[in-house]
């Protein structure tokens, strides 16, 4: 007798009607994906084990039979990405851009160690911070993890631009040269801007400090060519997320361009972190569907991430010209898929995103420069890859504009919202 799933069954409707067609979603760290990519994950693999690497030239490196297929994905996963990114070194074993993060601070970081990341509300991400795996891995026993206190761990926060959606790279050259960390941590949740990956790579090097470019929301634009080039900038790792620019599975990768004695000094630390480090098994069914969607940004991929950019853009100027702030108008709103939009004169972030999902915008609730806490933020992070993957431009960013900002004000405009999704529901860039 089959087990009784139909409430279960109409969730998963109900959720695949109004995300899928009826919002405009516009979470920064979410992607639609394509057919192709969702039905190879419905798969035996699934259900199997595969630790270790794959099995080749009758050495055994798995720690379970069986593996024969998946060993191919594997390998073909690791030939395509490192061909799309132009790297040297790939890892397509992390289960999320997060969990590459935890495998490099595992490998590289210990208790009483420095540390370099940018702040939470300069955008840096929760994981970099006191709370998340940096900070607690650079932990020992009697050392804070609260800001402030005298014996609070030994990360320090990147020095700011006037704008603060920068940094400030002679400061923070300075910096790296007093502090001598063990690990720089570059990369944020909210990305607006390229990092001064460039001028303060040289210094890095010269102190033998590693430089984690942590490209989770930027990976696609990366991959294309739309952002900056990290490791060919100076970048020891480059991590990442296939799920938010790139739009594939949820998964993670670590990336690396090393040569000569760095190859041995670097990369067998970042394969110990990852396996047996910060993951066992590696969800293999995903692992195929990563390789379809390699395959589709390399088709695709500068088409789509140019128009993720000028979206970005557009959106920033329209909603600006609404009488709703965009933070860094002077530099062009963003370079990147992204823009912060600063609600503190319509109740905050909290109730702006709030107001936006009842019209079925959804956005999340985000911290800006300046604000203290995350649960009570001044702005809203906004980010267009989905919807320009659904085929969304310039002239809809228009639209969509004047829509947020009449419902940030508090409007009715759910049906208006409704007919402009109900005009771009097939998936673009497949």
């Amino acid at each position: 007798m089959p087990v009784d799933i139909r409430d279960i069954e109409e969730l998963v409707r109900k959720q695949e009607q109004w995300r899928g067609r009826e919002t405009i979603n516009l979470i920064a760290s979410e992607n639609a994906q394509s057919r192709a990519v969702r039905d190879v994950q419905d798969s035996d693999f699934m259900a199997r084990y595969a630790e270790g690497h794959p099995n080749e030239d009758g050495r055994i490196n798995r720690y379970y039979q069986g593996t024969r297929y998946i060993d191919e994905i594997e390998r073909t996963a690791r030939r395509e990405v490192l061909d799309l990114f132009g790297a040297k070194q790939a890892d397509v074993r992390p289960i999320s851009g997060n969990a590459a993060n935890a495998a490099l601070a595992l490998a590289w970081l210990r208790g009483g160690d420095t540390v370099m990341v940018n702040s939470t509300d300069a955008g840096g991400h929760i994981s970099h911070n006191l709370i998340g795996v940096f900070g607690r891995r650079i932990q020992v026993r009697g050392q804070s993890l609260i800001a402030g206190r005298d014996n609070v761990v030994h990360l320090h926060f990147f020095p700011l631009a006037p704008d603060r959606y920068r940094m400030d790279a002679a400061a923070a050259i300075e910096m790296i040269e007093r502090l001598r960390p063990q690990m720089i941590v570059l990369g944020k949740s909210l990305f607006l801007f390229p990092e001064p990956l460039a001028e303060i790579a040289p210094i890095c090097r010269q102190l033998k400090i590693p430089v984690l470019y942590d490209g989770a929301h930027v990976l696609g634009l990366i991959a294309a060519g739309e952002f900056q080039d990290p490791l060919r900038e100076g970048a020891t790792y480059l991590t990442g997320s296939t799920h938010k620019t790139f739009p594939g599975p949820q998964r993670g990768l670590i990336l690396a361009n090393l040569e000569g004695d760095d190859v041995e000094k670097y990369w067998p630390a970042a394969d110990r972190g990852v396996f047996p480090g910060s993951s066992s098994n590696h969800h293999l069914h995903s692992l195929a569907a990563l390789v379809v969607a390699t395959r589709e940004m390399k088709m695709h991929g500068r088409t789509y991430a140019g128009q993720i950019v000028r979206n970005a853009q557009a959106l920033g100027r329209a909603l600006s010209d609404a009488g709703i702030p965009v933070a860094a108008k002077d530099l062009g709103f963003t370079r990147s898929h992204q823009i912060a939009v600063d609600v503190s004169g319509f109740g905050g972030g909290v109730t702006a995103a709030r107001r936006l999902e009842d019209q079925d915008i959804i956005v999340n609730y985000n911290m800006l420069p300046g604000d203290q806490d995350p649960r009570s933020p001044s702005g809203l992070r906004v980010g267009v890859q989905e919807m320009t993957r659904f085929g969304m431009k310039e002239a809809e960013m228009s639209e969509l504009a004047a829509l947020m900002g009449d419902a940030i004000r508090g409007k009715q405009v759910k049906d208006a919202v409704n007919r402009l999704r109900g005009r771009f529901v097939e998936m673009q860039y497949v």
